[in-house]
């Protein structure tokens, strides 16, 4: 049997910046000639908390790497952040770090190569409840991870032996003025001004291939979001939307704050819609940005530009967690223990 290769997608170690041991802060007496120090300096408990998460990142890193030295696979990693040309001749790719990492890691991806999550830092509920009063505790959401640390070596294990499989998740894209970007939203766009405090002002409506046209939105708003199915319990979520089946092919958008929409419009400032449609955005400010999947991928707008966004992309080939897998599909679920 021929070796896999695999590719090991890594958060980076500098996420947070150089924090000093609890035990060597200096003392920082209040001068007024210099400024106030970071609030993470004075709270011995926050300091230690950074620490830790750095140290589980890493201790996860060293797990799945000892690991993989045990099975008969290659694999090369690299840091997420130096990513540049579309990933090819892997027949797997591995992300350690959170959703995020997933999220960076599919930009250079199509639709033949499977990608496993391994969430390095989950998030602990008894640390969260017992650090609320002080600060927010949470680490890694890791929704789209289907592995940890403490169970990795199964899950490959049953990759490689293939009893489970990948799910196909869709994905957007977006043409602007007729030029397809060559990346695709696995979450979901922004389109807005690259300033939060100003105002964006575009038009759009909702067109299918066979169907009618909606009739046109011309708005003025804080811009407007677009998401996927796997975006559904991000950030459309918590300004108001929806969470949608993770097997749906729909999109998701909302206008987001828009300013004294009419009684015609009101209810198009959010909506869905369906793969055999689009969007299609008329941008009349002077600038813009859409921002894909957060802030690491971003395309320029000017005063005219045409946008469509459609569910015509690529899908992105992802191990599930276990509890996404039985929503997707139950009667295919298999998840056996391998001895």
């Amino acid at each position: 049997m021929p070796k896999r290769g695999v590719l090991l997608v890594l958060k980076p170690l500098d996420v947070y910046p150089p924090i000093p041991a609890a035990q060597h802060l200096p003392n920082l007496a209040p001068s007024s000639s210099s400024p106030s120090p970071p609030f993470s300096a004075l709270n011995p408990k926050i300091v230690s908390f950074l620490n830790d998460r750095l140290k589980v990142h890493k201790d996860t890193i060293n797990l799945c790497q000892d690991v993989l030295r045990c099975k008969f696979v290659d694999w090369e990693p690299v840091i997420c952040n130096n990513l540049c040309h579309p990933i090819r001749h892997v027949d797997l790719v591995i992300t350690i770090g959170g959703d995020g990492t997933v999220l960076q890691a599919s930009h250079f991806l199509d639709d033949s190569i499977p990608v496993l999550g391994v969430n390095s830092d989950p998030t602990q509920i008894k640390e969260v409840n017992e650090l609320s009063n002080e600060f927010d505790a949470a680490r890694s959401t890791g929704y789209l991870c289907a592995a940890s640390a403490q169970n990795f070596e199964q899950v490959l294990d049953n990759i490689l032996e293939s009893y489970i499989q990948p799910s196909e998740i869709s994905r957007l894209s977006i043409i602007v003025n007729g030029h397809p970007f060559p990346t695709y939203a696995l979450n979901d766009i922004l389109i807005a001004h690259p300033c939060p405090a100003m105002v964006s002002r575009f038009s759009f409506r909702i067109s299918g291939y066979n169907g009618p046209r909606s009739s046109l939105s011309n708005t003025r708003s804080s811009g407007l979001r677009v998401s996927t199915a796997a975006g559904s319990t991000a950030a459309i979520l918590s300004g108001g939307g929806s969470r949608m089946p993770i097997s749906s092919r729909d999109l998701q958008y909302m206008v987001r704050e828009p300013i004294s929409p009419g009684p015609a419009e009101a209810p198009l400032m959010h909506g869905f819609v369906k793969p055999d449609q689009s969007i299609f955005v008329e941008w009349y400010s002077q600038e813009g940005v859409v921002y894909i999947d957060g802030c690491h991928v971003t395309q320029s707008l000017k005063f005219g530009d045409k946008i469509k966004i459609s569910a015509k992309a690529p899908v992105l080939k992802l191990y599930l967690p276990q509890d996404l897998v039985r929503d997707h599909n139950p009667k295919s679920y298999r998840w056996p223990s391998v001895l």
